[in-house]
């Protein structure tokens, strides 16, 4: 891979070069690689069909996650928070000691590897909110919820520069990660002023099925406004707002 300079900048093929642009700037590679129809047949490639069957299965994993918690997501996301993911459900995948190599998957690894991830590195959860809290996922019941005691915003919140303002938001998902379905509840404050006076005691309830046998996740995140004139305007659209998953059940 190599990096186009000038004022000039291509894209397609000339000859064996292909020129693409990326996130990373104009980029140029030659062309090359393995006929597709003989990774597919080749006894060569097993492990390489393996590893593709478990990347598509993982990717897959994400979207449904991404999804679920979308309405979230629309503000506390980076933009490299996909293929993050994606890496991520590649291990809960590789946590999988029941079936063999190319055919694990999500539901018989390990989901509680993705407790602490974070949805937007640009803003994380673990370096924002320093409120202690309670989280608990109760399967039997369907209820996922989180809860905080009073506390001083200014105190206990890193909030970026220009912040008057925030709401803590979270959400509760049972996923079927093999149909490809969840259900998702969520919850979420009142916009309340970021400054030295205390809040009330937060609690959010989030109902899911109860008795469900899929996994199950709470995600977490804190939304920042600044007031001008009266209203209330996103903080930067969002570039800061933290979310993360904070507890997670999985089957």
């Amino acid at each position: 891979m190599a990096r186009q300079k000038g004022i000039i900048k291509l894209k397609g093929t000339i000859g064996d070069i292909t020129f693409y642009k990326t996130k990373d700037g104009h980029l140029a590679r030659e062309k090359g690689g393995v006929d597709a129809s003989r990774i597919a047949s080749d006894p060569a490639f097993q492990r390489t069909r393996e590893n593709g069957s478990e990347f598509g299965r993982a990717g897959k994993a994400g979207k449904t996650l991404r999804t679920a918690l979308r309405t979230l997501l629309l503000n506390s996301a980076d933009s490299r928070m996909v293929s993050r993911l994606t890496q991520s459900m590649i291990k809960v995948i590789q946590a999988d000691l029941t079936n063999e190599r190319g055919l694990r998957n999500v539901i018989d690894g390990e989901a509680e590897l993705l407790v602490g991830f974070e949805f937007n590195i640009g803003g994380k959860l673990g370096t924002t909110l320093f409120v202690p809290f309670v989280g608990e996922i109760d399967r039997v019941s369907g209820s996922i919820t989180v809860d905080f005691d009073s506390f001083i915003p200014a105190n206990m919140i890193a909030a970026p520069g220009g912040t008057t303002h925030f709401k803590i938001i979270s959400a509760g998902a049972e996923i079927d990660f093999e149909a490809e379905v969840f259900v998702t509840a969520t919850s979420e404050t009142g916009i309340l002023p970021w400054d030295m006076t205390p809040t009330s005691a937060i609690s959010h309830a989030n109902a899911v099925t109860p008795g469900s046998t899929k996994p199950l996740f709470l995600a977490l995140g804190v939304e920042f406004y600044q007031e001008v004139n009266g209203r209330m305007y996103p903080l930067k659209n969002g570039s800061y707002n933290p979310l993360a998953l904070v507890q997670v059940s999985g089957l």
